[in-house]
């Protein structure tokens, strides 16, 4: 469909401006590293919400989840009830409150930083950024690329010129606004983000005849499932595939627990639990935020299926033979630029700009603290000086754009769990008992760090066979992609490195003087 161009470059514009101004304030208003890393540790609840939710759902969830449902239909749904359940509700009661209360006192301004007060162990602050600066980029590249591939889609321009200014825009802000910039421009984004969202399914829903009619329709295209797929365990768009088959294996350990339970050791959502004034804003906070990870991520697995519906009634074909190239992360464009009006393309452009950016912000953001903080300065540089905060943002904007550019297709989705897994395999067990535990032990932080991401980079690299194949070290150094067969080939990292994460600092924690219930005192 033919978008007007003036159409797109005026709404574009009125957004893009509307984020600089707030750029400006969150400028504005920083005038010291602790406004620039934890925005003043006095943001409003509805902020901290919109921001958190905003940063967690992004491209990745919309375009490139989006695209998984269509490939493998609804079983993602169980993702949308782990991301309430786990990512919200436990994230902000059972770590947030905890988290807030211990960054406050030691005055930690990163998660690295923060883990290294806890333990008093520098290596704990420094091995956490290097950790966070050879994950994350993965992770922001895959959201760049979401955005670049609808942006292309929709306007027809080349894909690299979308992926260089879509990192130009949000590297203005971050750079000089610091956190406070970030969360006001989340906050907004998020709204715009919830009103596309909600358009974008009750448009689907009448397009297609309503909810009862839509629904019954996919159910009834279960003989459509491609050979491929349906050998693997697919049984269609609207059922569970077999349990313990392939797409089993892909859909539970890797979308569903690995982006489940990775959200909870989130660095760049760690964060925003210490932005909080007071436990009472995180307790508002949540009411915010559970519906509106509901609406984001419910939203885009629903659509998402259901695109097979509509490619079937005006092409005779599922989601993914309309897919350009096989590239199933181009699905939810292709169906919004082909089923939606003029104005909702328009609409959806600004929705996935707002989704795209409000993460992008954050894990630039991110990144570059942990370059500079955690890494570079170990604390010193933070204390020090605003500039080279700003120039490690700068650094790690560049280093994402040229992954991307070098990243293959149907990625999005992959290289977000890749991530997340990493993060809940390294960093969840020793966040729990950094913030519940009176007297963490060191060595068995130090340990336990070790173990989960060495457990985890030497699964994803030489055993499952989606992640080797990103990597190709197996390939290139034994001369296959995976050295284990089925069904371990299909299981996640995360089920293998995060038990043995676990289980290492619990064991060395308890052998070296147990650990009572109470966080952690300065």
């Amino acid at each position: 469909m033919a978008v007007s161009t003036t159409m797109v470059l005026v709404v574009t514009a009125i957004y893009v401006v509307i984020m600089l101004i707030l750029g400006y304030i969150g400028y504005k208003k920083t005038r010291n590293t602790e406004d620039y890393l934890v925005a003043g540790r006095n943001a409003h609840p509805v902020v901290i919400a919109l921001s958190y939710g905003a940063t967690f759902i992004s491209t990745s969830a919309i375009v490139g989840f989006g695209g998984q449902a269509a490939n493998l239909g609804m079983g993602l749904i169980w993702l949308t009830v782990f991301n309430i359940g786990v990512g919200i509700l436990i994230a902000f009661v059972v770590f947030g409150k905890k988290t807030r209360e211990i960054g406050q006192r030691l005055k930690a301004i990163t998660f690295p930083d923060l883990m290294g007060k806890i333990y008093q162990s520098q290596f704990m602050q420094v091995l956490t950024g290097v950790i966070i600066l050879i994950g994350m980029p993965l992770y922001t590249a895959a959201v760049l690329i979401g955005g670049a591939q609808f942006i292309k889609e929709t306007l027809g321009i080349s894909y690299g010129i979308s992926l260089i200014g879509f990192a130009l825009i949000v590297a203005i802000y971050v750079i000089f606004g610091g956190l406070i910039a970030v969360m006001y421009t989340d906050a907004v984004q998020g709204a715009i983000m919830l009103v596309g969202m909600t358009f974008l399914l009750i448009a689907t829903y009448l397009i297609l005849g309503g909810i009862t009619v839509a629904n019954t329709a996919l159910t009834n295209m279960a003989d459509l499932v491609p050979a491929k797929l349906a050998e693997q365990g697919m049984n269609g768009w609207t059922v569970m595939p077999d349990l313990g088959s392939p797409i089993w294996y892909t859909v539970i350990t890797t979308l569903v627990l690995g982006v489940g339970i990775g959200v909870l050791a989130q660095p760049q959502l760690v964060v925003r639990f210490m932005t909080a004034k007071d436990n009472r804003s995180l307790n508002r906070a949540v009411l915010v935020g559970g519906p509106f990870i509901l609406m984001m991520t419910g939203v885009a697995f629903t659509v998402g299926a259901l695109t097979n519906v509509y490619f079937y009634q005006t092409q005779g074909k599922i989601a993914a033979q309309v897919a350009t190239a096989g590239n199933i992360d181009t699905i939810i464009p292709i169906f919004i630029n082909s089923a939606m009006p003029e104005w909702f393309v328009v609409l959806f452009m600004v929705t996935l700009l707002a989704a795209a950016m409000s993460t992008l912000s954050s894990q630039f953001h991110a990144m570059g603290t942990a370059l500079i903080c955690d890494v570079w300065g170990r604390g010193r540089e933070c204390a020090l000086s605003l500039r080279a905060n700003q120039a490690g943002v700068l650094a790690m904007i560049i280093l994402s754009v040229i992954i991307a550019f070098l990243m293959p297709g149907s990625i999005i989705a992959i290289a977000t769990a890749m991530f997340m897994g990493l993060c809940a395999s390294a960093f969840l067990p020793i966040f729990a008992v950094a913030v519940y535990c009176r007297r963490p032990d060191p060595l068995a932080a130090k340990a336990s760090l070790v173990v989960g991401s060495l457990a985890w980079f030497i699964w994803a690299f030489f055993v499952n066979t989606k992640y080797a194949a990103v990597f190709g070290l197996s390939k290139a150094l034994l001369g296959k992609v995976g050295v284990l067969g089925y069904p371990w080939n299909a299981i996640d990292p995360i089920v293998i490195a995060l038990p043995l994460s676990a289980i290492t600092i619990l064991s060395l924690q308890y052998m070296r003087g147990g650990c009572a219930p109470e966080a952690q005192t300065a």
